[in-house]
């Protein structure tokens, strides 16, 4: 059974973030491109694409597991951008607003999942 990701409004926020995070890591200076910059990119990719992963899968069950990788992703993607902000390699209002955006679509996930329960 393959669910549409594209009418989820936890993938959409999730498609906003990733361009959100690769424009602000675009001006991280070089000497992170391999480090914090990587991992920030590759976070905020994993939650859009383990909610699409997830939506093509056959079983409830497994639907379920890859939303709670993608509730993982965003949690570690809110870290990354706190850290890259107490470095200083985001404004504190830029980090401040990524920071929020993805406890919002870690919660919304989570409340996606509560309502996947028995």
């Amino acid at each position: 059974m393959s669910r549409d990701h594209r009418k989820l409004r936890v993938f959409v926020l999730a498609d906003q973030l990733v361009l959100h995070a690769y424009r602000v890591s675009g001006h991280f200076p070089a000497a992170e491109r391999f480090g914090l910059q990587s991992q920030l990119r590759r976070s905020a990719l994993s939650v859009a694409t383990n909610i699409v992963e997830g939506s093509a899968r056959r079983t409830q069950a497994e639907y379920a597991h890859f939303l709670n990788i993608a509730a993982s992703s965003a949690a570690e993607a809110e870290y990354l951008v706190d850290i890259s902000r107490r470095l200083g390699l985001v404004t504190e209002e830029t980090g401040k607003g990524l920071s929020e955006d993805y406890r919002k679509l870690a919660g919304s996930l989570q409340a996606l999942l509560h309502t996947m329960s028995p």
